[in-house]
């Protein structure tokens, strides 16, 4: 919320990145020292974290099917796969995307998606 009572824009944070063979404890440990400190950078920015998750590995996903059929693994075949995701309140889409751009990604990316207002 702005300081005017004004509701701020969400965005979800996608954070795609190639699986290791070992999950987390195969993150380098300068990147996850880089993960831990984008809080308070965020926090600085001025922008809310209103959720936060990282994801168990990609083996542990379910995909169901539009006909029920129930598969394992994730619905695409594909190189990254997504390791975590947030939603923040930002001003605008810049500031999200500013907010992505001081995460730490190894080997994929990050998407910056702004949710539908319900």
């Amino acid at each position: 919320m702005t300081g005017d009572g004004r509701i701020m824009p969400q965005y979800a944070i996608l954070i795609y990145e190639k699986e290791l063979p070992g999950g987390v404890a195969d993150i380098p440990p300068e990147v996850m020292e880089a993960n831990l400190s984008a809080g308070e950078k965020i926090a600085a920015m001025g922008v809310k974290v209103v959720h936060e998750q990282g994801l168990q590995s990609s083996a542990e996903t379910r995909t169901i099917r539009k006909d029920g059929l129930v598969t394992d693994g994730p619905f695409l075949e594909a190189k990254e796969v997504i390791a975590g995701f947030f939603v923040i309140e930002a001003a605008d889409l810049d500031q999200a995307i500013a907010v992505g751009k001081l995460l730490p990604i190894m080997d994929g990316a990050v998407e910056v998606r702004p949710l539908l207002e319900m």
